[in-house]
């Protein structure tokens, strides 16, 4: 998500675009002329916009493309892998084949962004960018444009697939090093984070929302599991507990597979006794990690939380299931086994 704050017929002044940019989160504000005087708004990545090309750093890093008929869609075709971003303009979206630039530019390093000037235009974008346009230069006929676009994107979830699992059995472990992700967001009750010691089956382990009679609720908090172990991110992607950093994003899924992007506030890793915990769905095994404390619960398939502390044979709780493995948190598919 790009924001461009330079002169073009329509905008409202750049000092009012940086501004509303920044209030609604998004910090990467293309210019097209250095004002320091826009710093005094609050931080950002100035990106500048000069002829057709775009520099951060003062080093290119993408090119302006403007379409107005088919000989132009072939220009642009040339650019793949040339350059790390292309964003297209079009002064007609009825000839624009967005679909055909997507599956040309699919398996390049080349990232595809739409320029767009209201948020209807960019529920268009957003809506072909299921299959695969990486994002948008918002260039606003005023700042409430920026608004409507963030109200949008908070609008967009992604959907997460989850199935029943039977719990098999739970057993101490010994000691181990576990983490605990506290978010800047407040998680509701029945929300929690997809986590495993195999990407194949990661559990669905309940954020801190409940309070009991020793530890009050901490409802910025999922106390996902040990070290090792794989969480979901958003994109379908995942991470080792232990790469997750302040300012990383992660999910937050409930019992209906909706999920929301919140970002990593701080990773606490302490010594603490383990559980490992087997559950059965579709006819295979899965396995998860957790500490042994009655503040760690799993998140069941009526929207309801189950403390590790009661978990027994035969309990239902939730997992996310995928076929083939993982390579640098991304999908790919293999023959791999993760016991």
């Amino acid at each position: 998500m790009w924001v461009g704050a330079f002169p073009h017929e329509d905008n409202a002044d750049v000092r009012s675009i940086v501004s509303a940019a920044l209030e609604a989160g998004f910090d990467e504000i293309v210019l097209t002329e250095r004002d320091e005087s826009l710093q005094g708004l609050g931080r950002f990545s100035p990106i500048f916009l000069k002829g057709n090309s775009f520099f951060f750093d003062d080093a290119e890093i993408g090119r302006l493309a403007t379409i107005r008929s088919p000989k132009d869609e072939t220009a642009l075709r040339s650019l793949r892998s040339a350059t790390k971003h292309i964003v297209i303009r079009t002064e007609d979206w009825k000839i624009i084949p967005l679909e055909n630039l997507i599956a040309h530019f699919q398996g390049s390093e080349t990232r595809l962004l739409v320029e767009v000037h209201d948020a209807a235009e960019a529920k268009l974008v957003f809506e072909t960018m299921e299959v695969g346009v990486h994002g948008i230069l918002l260039v606003p006929s005023s700042p409430n444009e920026i608004r409507a676009v963030r109200g949008l994107l908070e609008s967009v979830r992604e959907d997460v697939s989850l199935v029943r699992a039977a719990v098999t059995s739970i057993r101490p472990i010994g000691l181990g090093d576990r983490v605990c992700v506290d978010t800047c967001s407040l998680l509701r009750d029945g929300e929690g984070m997809l986590v495993g010691n195999s990407s194949a089956g990661l559990f669905l382990v309940h954020a801190e929302t409940v309070e009991t009679g020793y530890v009050a609720a901490r409802p910025f908090r999922v106390n996902a599991g040990a070290v090792h172990a794989y969480i979901y991110l958003p994109g379908g992607k995942t991470k080792y507990l232990s790469e997750l950093r302040a300012g990383d994003e992660v999910l937050a899924v409930d019992s209906e597979g909706r999920a929301r992007a919140v970002v990593v506030g701080r990773v606490k890793v302490e010594r603490r006794p383990l559980l490992l915990l087997e559950a059965e769905a579709d006819g295979r095994r899965h396995t998860t990690i957790v500490q042994n404390a009655e503040t760690i619960r799993f998140v069941t398939p009526d929207g309801g939380s189950l403390p590790v502390s009661q978990v027994k044979a035969g309990d239902e709780v939730l997992l996310r299931l995928e076929e083939g493995g993982r390579h640098f948190g991304m999908r790919i598919h293999e023959t791999i086994a993760e016991r």
